[in-house]
């Protein structure tokens, strides 16, 4: 028998934020707490606090019949329960959630990190830095990127003004110098040709890498935009499952997929399989003190996104967040688990 407790906590951005399609001032992280024998495992998703009223409804039985060391069982059992709530969005990133802190509770168990309780399959993971958003002046741009190109490749938002852009994307590469990888995401700013154009654009100023073009439901258009373009076309931040996941390999050149968003620890090791079966290239969409342990166990994995808020977030709510060292997360094998415990009296200030 395990028991589950459910929080949700808001987090202020440091300024208002903004990409190609969303702008935002806050993020909230529902965090999720399972104990059985004596220890505690924890997981989290990073959405709205009805994640965690939907968790409390429809999870918290399942779980409390878990089996602290078959967290795969209690995941397709949890899948079962909410077939008519609702399996996508809310009701994906709760089971996420609960699966994560699963994971992490069996590898507390076996007195272990989570990388090692996995197949693992790499030793650390290259990471990239992720941030500019529309929001930042060009000197803040400049500041955050050239911070992160030690790591050797670093990320911006773009879509929102394009035709601010080409400057915007002039000054990241005056920042990182010309050995680092430009790696842009639009956020679904644009129509199909738009982005065909604009692609083109990006690759004159030195980009390699374009996420989300079009949006990510747009099969047809991150195809035609893939095959047009010299850049790796990604997508996959938004799948909710394996059945998102699959009508991407044949869309993209890098897949895409949010731990605490597709189906938690579980689901991703499925997603590791379907990009072997199809050899291609897998990228892991932000929370980062999850993804470091997770890619570890993925064959495909190329590299985690190293995303500001998220970096933020987690180093402000939990000890024993990783720092990237040679451009890349190792997961602290001295630490079981995901070796995260939570600062409860500095979390406790932005109870949601």
């Amino acid at each position: 028998m395990a028991e589950l407790e459910v929080s949700a906590f808001t987090i202020p951005t440091e300024e208002p934020e903004s990409d190609g399609t969303l702008e935002w001032d806050s993020t909230t992280l529902v965090l999720v707490e399972v104990a059985a024998a004596g220890q505690r495992g924890l997981g989290y998703t990073y959405g709205s606090p009805a994640v965690a009223a939907f968790i409390r409804e429809h999870l918290a039985s399942a779980v409390g019949r878990a089996d602290p060391l078959s967290p795969p069982r209690t995941w397709a059992t949890m899948r079962e329960a909410i077939r008519n709530a609702g399996q996508p969005g809310v009701g994906a990133m709760a089971v996420s959630a609960v699966d994560i802190a699963l994971w992490d509770l069996k590898a507390r168990l076996l007195g272990v990190c989570l990388a090692d309780a996995l197949p693992r399959a790499h030793a650390r993971v290259p990471v990239y830095g992720s941030g500019g958003f529309t929001s930042m002046t060009l000197d803040a741009l400049q500041e955050q990127l050239a911070g992160w190109a030690p790591f050797g490749r670093v990320k911006m938002k773009v879509g929102r003004e394009p035709d601010r852009d080409p400057e915007r994307l002039r000054a990241a590469r005056e920042a990182i110098g010309d050995a680092v990888e430009l790696f842009v995401d639009a956020n679904g700013a644009f129509a199909r040709k738009e982005a065909v154009r604009w692609a083109e654009r990006y690759a004159e100023l030195g980009v390699t890498y374009l996420e989300e073009p079009v949006t990510s439901d747009d099969l047809d258009g991150l195809r035609m935009v893939r095959d047009a373009t010299r850049l790796d076309v990604a997508a996959g931040e938004y799948a909710w499952g394996l059945a998102d996941v699959e009508p991407l390999l044949g869309a993209v050149d890098v897949v895409q997929a949010d731990v605490t968003r597709v189906g938690g620890v579980t689901a991703m090791l499925r997603v590791d399989g379907l990009c072997g079966a199809r050899s291609m290239r897998f990228s892991a969409h932000c929370a980062p003190a999850i993804s470091a342990h997770v890619c570890c166990a993925m064959e495909a994995a190329v590299h985690i996104e190293y995303f500001q808020d998220h970096v933020r977030v987690e180093r402000l709510l939990f000890e024993g967040t990783l720092d990237p060292r040679d451009g890349a997360l190792e997961p602290d094998r001295s630490r079981p688990g995901l070796g995260l415990e939570l600062k409860r009296s500095e979390a406790a200030r932005y109870a949601a």
